[in-house]
């Protein structure tokens, strides 16, 4: 049977998002969550992860878009990294220092495991930019030396599943994006997921969403969400995650994965 991961992203974006998050951990509504180590409430956060069911696995999201970095960077304008599409750019045209990339990437390994006692148990990336040229290699690498037994993130999936579900262009556009990911994976010894879903409008309509990310699923079929309090200022999908919670509080995860043969553990 194939297995469902469903997972919050966002950890640690703020206090009152980490606490949204929890609850659906402990509700079993979520059986996975990716943390923002170098957010300042983090090591606080962290401590709501402790006594969560032993099904949940706590993941690494690596973060270098949109946050003050742990270390300043060349890339980091006014105390803030760049948005996604900038990085990209950067990334694609060589300017990233990889050394500086790596500092920062090892330092969100080391508050992870500084907080948590243990390596994550896999590794993702805030804005999927962990997949990003230069950059995959350097987290790939760290992740191979530091975290052994994690999975890792990648939006590859099968054309049936991305033309099958919501979003399909900005799915097409991730994939595109991810391309060749799990086969450097594999290549160092990592695994990475099978099948990956979670892209929508952030529109108020992740009831009817939700569903669809469950069709033509992989056989480690990961999907993305993004609940939580929505409290934070400048928060751009404040509102979808306020709902994102909502739903999942209203809705049997376990028997909407059991309806299309998916086993959910949580």
């Amino acid at each position: 049977m194939n297995r469902l991961i469903l997972c919050a992203d966002d950890f640690a974006f703020s206090t009152e998002d980490s606490l949204v998050i929890a609850e659906l951990l402990h509700a079993g509504k979520l059986n996975a969550t990716s943390c923002m180590t170098l957010r300042p409430n983090w090591a606080e956060d962290s401590a709501m992860l402790r006594d969560v069911p032993a099904t949940a696995q706590i993941g690494l999201h690596l973060t270098l878009t949109e946050e003050a970095p742990i270390h300043p960077n060349g890339f980091t304008q006014d105390g803030v990294m760049p948005g996604i599409d900038p990085l990209t750019r950067l990334a694609v045209r060589g300017r990233l220092d990889p050394a500086e990339i790596a500092r920062e990437v090892e330092a969100q390994f080391d508050r992870f495991e500084a907080a948590m006692g243990r390596p994550p148990a896999f590794v993702d990336g805030h804005q999927h930019s962990h997949a990003l040229p230069v950059i995959r290699l350097i987290v790939l690498e760290i992740t191979r030396r530091r975290a052994p037994e994690a999975w890792l993130r990648t939006c590859e999936d099968r054309v049936a599943g991305l033309l099958g579900r919501p979003w399909r262009g900005k799915a097409i556009g991730s994939a595109f994006h991810s391309r060749g990911f799990a086969a450097a994976a594999e290549a160092v010894g990592l695994r990475c997921n099978r099948g990956f879903a979670g892209h929508y409008g952030f529109d108020g309509c992740f009831a009817q969403a939700l569903p669809r990310f469950l069709d033509r699923a992989g056989a480690y079929h990961l999907v993305m969400c993004h609940p939580g309090a929505g409290t934070r200022a400048g928060d751009a999908i404040a509102a979808a995650r306020r709902d994102e919670a909502d739903v999942l509080r209203n809705i049997s995860v376990s028997d909407m994965a059991a309806s299309r043969g998916l086993a959910f553990a949580a």
